[in-house]
């Protein structure tokens, strides 16, 4: 079974859009490191971020970060202790973050990753939310993506709509 990690990131932007429980339904359960625990509960996160987690759903469950004296140059703390705690699993690991250079970082260590556009993806695919709809909420917060990739899934959702086989 694969194990998933999640950091700040994907999360942030799931709960705004009020995708979150995707997660439940694709992957059943999602570790985060202590660390980001207390980021999503910061005096600057967004109120219904900090809300969402200080009663935090039954499927997230909080490890501690591992130790290490490693230096991680560009990145931060909850991106550092993600990386670190998929790297300590055992199991497969699947790394749910946004920001290139922890992608760069996880894939430097050969830890599988995706973010908050493939969480999407992957819930379109399995009829779990309209894609668009989705994406819509999505381009009206902060994250940043670009143009070419939004319109490569809204394309992707078109065919398979198009393609399905009618009752």
């Amino acid at each position: 079974m694969t194990v998933v990690i999640a950091d700040t990131s994907p999360l942030n932007y799931l709960i705004l859009i009020g995708e979150v429980d995707l997660l439940a339904g694709l992957f059943r359960q999602v570790l985060i490191p202590d660390v980001m625990a207390c980021e999503l509960r910061a005096p600057g996160a967004p109120p219904v971020v900090a809300e969402w987690a200080s009663r935090l759903p039954s499927w997230i469950e909080i490890r501690p970060t591992p130790v290490s004296s490693e230096q991680f140059d560009l990145l931060d703390d909850g991106e550092r202790a993600a990386i670190l705690l998929a790297q300590a699993q055992c199991s497969p690991v699947l790394l749910l973050i946004d920001e290139a250079d922890g992608r760069a970082e996880a894939e430097r260590r050969q830890i599988p990753t995706t973010g908050t556009l493939g969480v999407l993806r992957a819930a379109g695919v399995r009829n779990m939310t309209d894609l668009p709809t989705a994406l819509a909420r999505l381009g009206a917060t902060n994250f940043r993506s670009s143009n070419i990739l939004i319109e490569r899934l809204l394309a992707e959702d078109d065919e398979r709509k198009r393609s399905k086989p009618r009752a």
